[in-house]
């Protein structure tokens, strides 16, 4: 067998998407590059590591194994890395987060400099949904996780990072020209809501529970930007984080309806397991979010008043 580094890490990325198209995008590498790799690895075995049922890739069990033996292999050459670095003094490892699908607005501004500055530190961010995201927690695959909720079940220590700030907010295509409107408006607006699970609707719906507000509810949407597209299509209202709509606000694709009480207001906090014993990485970005977060958030973040 002459299979290599190159080829274990494409076969590892398309075993754990199931998908070449998907794995392509995370490698930043065309299809058809990957699909080559894919048949040269493959060919050298004789059971097969991938099948094609209709149009979907499933991996065969065999090449789970394969993907096991894969991943040992490149986190072994991956400590080589880590051990040549802190020789040479260098802060390395690797930096895991998990972040629910809004939060990928605000978490790229608390790494940015983190990692320009800790050059041997590799990072493995994934944005995914709430419930994933708590689960990726309690299974300790990851260092941190990034929140609005905090989980009830897990034993956690956390961390604020910054006030999230919720507004309803519709397209333009219509006036309000109030400069207050009563709680009593969203008798009035069809509203569009997350996905059950998320921040952004356990945030929106103890806000309606709190006021006993009989509300319209139009439709239910799997993601923040799915949200957002349907507002500006004119679809309905919905109650949105400032953090994700700052950049439509200002090119005039939506706007903040003026409403008693708002903004809405939770907190961003970073969380970890309780007595998590830390990696080197992991405990120098903790120290690094605590001294600096303040001036991240003055220099990156515009809250409205």
């Amino acid at each position: 067998m002459n299979y290599t580094l190159h080829q274990l890490q494409i076969f590892l990325k398309i075993a754990e998407k199931e998908s070449i198209t998907k794995a392509s995008e995370e490698l930043h590498l065309t299809q058809p590059a990957v699909s080559i790799q894919l048949k040269n690895f493959q060919d050298q075995f004789p059971i097969p590591l991938t099948e094609v049922i209709g149009r979907k890739l499933y991996v065969t069990d065999f090449g789970k194994e394969i993907a096991i033996a894969a991943k040992k292999i490149i986190d072994e050459v991956n400590q080589i890395s880590y051990k040549t670095n802190a020789y040479q003094g260098e802060l390395s490892g690797v930096l895991k987060i998990s972040v629910v699908s809004t939060g990928k607005y605000i978490i790229p501004y608390f790494l940015s400099d983190f990692m320009k500055k800790h050059k041997g530190v590799d990072l493995i961010l994934d944005v995914t949904n709430k419930q994933k995201v708590i689960k990726s927690l309690e299974q300790n695959t990851v260092d941190f996780s990034l929140v609005s909720v905090l989980p009830k079940n897990l034993q956690i220590e956390k961390t604020k990072l910054m006030e999230n700030q919720l507004y309803l907010v519709g397209n333009t295509s219509e006036e309000f020209n109030k400069k207050k409107y009563s709680k009593s408006i969203f008798t009035e607006l069809p509203l569009i809501y997350r996905e059950s699970g998320s921040g952004t609707r356990h945030t929106m719906e103890a806000y309606i529970e709190r006021n006993d507000l009989p509300v319209r509810k139009k439709m239910e949407l799997t993601s923040n930007e799915a949200v957002k597209q349907a507002v500006i299509a004119g679809l309905g209202y919905s109650i949105m984080p400032l953090i994700g709509i700052r950049n439509d606000l200002e090119a005039g694709r939506l706007q903040i309806i003026p409403v008693a009480g708002f903004p809405i207001k939770s907190i961003w906090n970073l969380i970890w397991l309780k007595n998590k014993k830390f990696s080197p990485v992991a405990e120098a970005f903790l120290k690094y979010v605590k001294e600096e977060k303040d001036e991240i958030i003055k220099n990156k973040f515009h809250i409205l008043d």
